[in-house]
């Protein structure tokens, strides 16, 4: 639906387990950091959207299927791809990819919701369009 985004990152120290690798909740955090640069790059900003709108981003759902492990000091790449957006939804593809090396891939709903309710709200009109 939208063009791919990559968003490249590194593994920290802090990133990492017990047992030298990335710590599965980190791959989350990849994830919305991802998510956060994609949507700059579209010509949106959080902050901005709460200001001018009352809204704010929730994840809903996610789904991760765990492949390889990714180590300290290495070099990733976090892919997002939306795959559908709906008036106050929408749903993204997410991949964290070492040299070409698929080791985490996501599925993430996120809606929008008024920042002092929580209750949802829709898209505004050029956010939904900046996201196809």
């Amino acid at each position: 639906m939208s063009k791919p985004f990559s968003w490249p990152t590194r593994v920290y120290y802090e990133d990492t387990d017990a047992g030298g690798v990335v710590y599965y909740a980190n791959y989350l955090r990849f994830m919305e950091r991802a998510r956060t640069e994609w949507l700059r790059a579209v010509g949106v900003e959080h902050d901005q959207l709460r200001a001018e709108h009352g809204i704010i981003f929730v994840v809903v759902s996610a789904e991760i299927q765990f492949q390889s492990p990714a180590k300290f000091n290495d070099a990733l790449e976090v892919s997002v791809s939306v795959t559908q957006v709906k008036n106050a939804s929408m749903t993204f593809a997410q991949d964290v990819t070492r040299d070409d090396e698929l080791l985490c891939r996501a599925t993430v709903r996120a809606g929008t919701v008024d920042s002092a309710t929580f209750k949802p709200r829709r898209l505004p009109t050029h956010v939904k369009q900046a996201m196809l």
